[in-house]
């Protein structure tokens, strides 16, 4: 048995959390311009396409990253401050250009209240050029406010040419649409709605009242008001109704007077978290002071839950994912985990399944490393997101062969000698070594499932920055890990089991049965990334691993003697062959299978509801096993399955098995990272009334209930 290949099983599961970093990385440098760099911030242009292509617009994007505790201003800066002011006089090709303004921070010092951003912000930008198809030199010179304990104004120089070729999108397309996502816009894409605006007197100034509600609970709303020169607005005082789904903001004004104010243009931008809408209103003042709201309360509920709230639903999460079924292939690891220590000694029983318990915690270490590496360069993020790289499931696909192959006997990983060496003064070796990479394994396998509560953390980690991410993610793998540190608590739940002896080989042959249908599901996920044929390659080089480790068992043959080196060739080979694959020019195999569904169309969702119509969308992939789940059980069966065929239902599909930016945002809009998501559209209902990750009948009669449709769904 070759070193090699014993050092590619032992580190196999720390390679494959990083294969989805890798496999998304490309030439994102080549579509940003050099950085404009001083002591505060830096600053450059970034596109969204490699080239003009036959385009009249283009996205880009002003990229500002700056140091700890300094800030830039908003359009609309507040009590201090000038918002960054581009010149475009000398750029090539260019008839036009628009700024957009993603939602800003609030900033409270000294009893001032300024608009802006810190740490890092992308004004994305609609490029119009005046011939299409010619290469395009933009070239701005940006005067902008930096701020922190001092103000420091600088002048800054950026450019970027763009080739007349193809408008593919560029490595940095995600990162454009994640800030793009946050400006303001209609309120129906966030799930806001301004209900009521109300002007009124306040003694030689104005007050403001605004009623919004959401489709999901507030969390702490804000409200930036724009209105005629020299007015200036206060923080909102902020009331709740309806569980948090209403919200009654109420803002004083100042610097002009009533009856200046009157007739003028309002500009409400309404800002929950991640949420954002703006409308224009002009300003109509009423007799009197604005009366007492009725029916509103600072409710406690309607406020954002706490990080130590996040991190309990977290640790929730994480302990029933151990029941979903994306970690029943790893069901037969643990099952020889528990019974291989069947008649040993308890103090040996607590640290194997400690290693195991510290396998799944280095591995949501590593996996949440990877998801703040690809936040950072403005990827999407999501649960189970590494499912979408072909490299990542060509890996996987290896590592199950060689779990699977150990199962069948075929071979033994064994540590590194030198750390060999370190445990055999500690303890067994071997025992640590698959301890560990069970726990690891567990949590690859778990990532394609989700779970009650794991949405909501999952979300709130991804919204936020780094500390909420790894916060959220060790609190995910202490849950996945409780079962394995409630028995190195209580050992004897494992030694007073059966002592291994001949039938556990028998159960063990059983078992890696399981790990086998695993890869051959990985490798039909494949298909939908690269292809039949790729994946078929793929899948021919895996059982060429298995054939080469079975000729170990045959005295005297030289591919046995050599299985080590050969088995690694191959697997090198499977990785290589799912990057050089070409993937199908079409959409997943099974996106639209099944004649019910039609493939999604989010423009159209407010048409069919006006007409009266019902919408299901349905946000799956081949590779989410809680997705087909949910369609088995309960969307494919009975009388949901009918209605869901009616005609006055429309049934979607969003199919993410592939990298989607247009369904990121989507999910995105609704506080998700992960899937599945399913939601209902209706008369009552026109922002949709979301469904839990699993899905039930009643769960789903409730919704349709609540949204209106005009098929409905009995109760049984």
């Amino acid at each position: 048995m070759s070193n090699a290949l014993r050092h590619f099983a032992a580190f196999g599961a720390a390679v494959v959390m990083f294969a989805a970093l890798a496999a998304g990385e490309g030439s994102a440098w080549a579509m940003a311009g050099k950085w404009a760099a001083n002591d505060h911030v830096s600053m450059r242009i970034v596109s969204a396409v490699e080239g003009v292509g036959d385009r009249s617009t283009l996205r880009l994007g002003l990229q500002f990253k700056l140091q700890p505790g300094w800030k830039i201003y908003w359009r609309s800066p507040g009590d201090a401050g000038y918002p960054p002011k581009p010149s475009w006089r000398e750029s090539k090709n260019l008839a036009g250009i628009e700024v957009h303004w993603p939602a800003p921070e609030r900033f409270s010092i000294f009893g001032l209240e300024t608009l802006g951003y810190k740490d890092e912000i992308v004004l994305p930008i609609t490029a119009r050029l005046v011939r299409p198809g010619e290469p395009l030199e933009l070239r701005a010179s940006v005067d902008y406010l930096t701020c922190k304990d001092i103000c420091v104004p600088y002048n800054a120089k950026a450019a970027i040419e763009l080739p007349a070729a193809p408008a593919a999108p560029s490595a940095l397309a995600n990162m454009i649409d994640r800030y793009n996502d946050r400006v303001p816009g209609a309120g129906a894409r966030h799930g806001l709605a301004i209900e009521r605006v109300a002007f009124g007197p306040a003694g030689d100034g104005i007050a403001i009242r605004v009623e919004a509600t959401a489709l999901e609970p507030f969390t702490r709303p804000d409200l930036f008001i724009e209105g005629p020169a020299g007015a200036s607005f206060e923080r909102p005082k902020v009331a709740f109704g309806d569980a948090g789904r209403r919200a009654v903001l109420t803002v004083a004004g100042g610097g002009v007077t009533p009856a200046s104010f009157e007739g003028s243009s309002v500009t409400l931008t309404l800002v929950d978290g991640g949420r954002a809408m703006e409308e224009v209103r002009v300003a109509s003042l009423s007799a009197g002071p604005l009366p007492t709201i009725q029916g509103v309360s600072m409710a406690p509920s309607a406020m954002a839950p706490s990080l130590a709230v996040i991190l309990l639903l977290a640790v929730l999460g994480g302990l029933i994912l151990n029941l979903m079924p994306c970690v029943l292939p790893v069901l037969s690891l643990k099952v020889l985990s528990a019974v291989g220590h069947g008649g040993k000694e308890e103090a040996e029983v607590r640290i194997g399944f400690i290693a195991s318990a510290a396998g799944i915690l280095f591995a949501f270490f590593v996996l949440a490393l990877v998801l703040v590496a690809l936040q950072a360069t403005g990827m999407a993020v999501g649960w189970g997101i590494q499912f979408q790289q072909p490299v990542f499931l060509a890996v996987m696909g290896v590592v199950v062969t060689l779990f699977a192959c150990n199962l069948f006997g075929l071979f033994e990983a064994r540590l590194p000698r030198a750390i060999a060496d370190f445990a055999s003064r500690h303890g067994d070796s071997h025992s640590l070594a698959g301890h560990f990479l069970t726990g690891a394994f567990a949590t690859v396998l778990a990532t394609p499932c989700s779970a009650p509560f794991l949405g909501t953390a999952v979300g709130f980690a991804l919204s936020r920055g780094a500390g909420e991410i790894f916060a959220v993610f060790a609190a995910l793998g202490l849950g996945l890990a409780l079962p394995y540190l409630g028995v190195a608590a209580f050992p004897a739940l494992a030694t007073r089991l059966p002592k291994p002896g001949r039938w556990m080989v028998v159960l063990r042959r059983i078992l890696g049965i399981a790990l086998v249908a695993t890869a051959v599901w990985l490798v039909s996920v494949l298909a939908v990334q690269v292809g039949d044929e790729g994946a078929l390659g793929v899948g021919a080089l895996l059982v060429l691993i298995v054939v080469a480790m079975a000729m170990r068992k045959i005295s005297g043959s030289w591919l046995g003697r050599h299985a080590g080196k050969a088995s690694a060739v191959l697997a090198v080979a499977a990785i290589a062959a799912s990057l050089v694959a070409q993937p199908p020019g079409s959409v997943g195999r099974k996106a639209l299978a099944d004649a019910v569904w039609e493939p999604f169309d989010k423009a159209a969702i407010p048409g069919l509801v006006a007409e009266g119509r019902t919408v299901f969308v349905d946000v799956t992939a081949d590779w989410c096993i809680t997705c087909q789940a949910n369609k088995s059980l309960v969307l494919g069966r009975g009388d949901i399955a009918a209605w869901l065929a009616s005609d006055r239902v429309v049934a979607m599909k969003a199919d993410w098995t592939r990298p989607d930016p247009a369904i990121s945002n989507y999910l995105a809009e609704f506080g998700r990272y992960g899937i599945p998501f399913n939601i209902v559209y209706g008369p009552k209902a026109p922002r949709g009334v979301p469904l839990p990750e699993l899905l039930t009948s009643g769960a789903v009669r409730d919704a349709v209930t609540r949204a209106g449709g005009a098929v409905r769904l009995a109760k049984q």
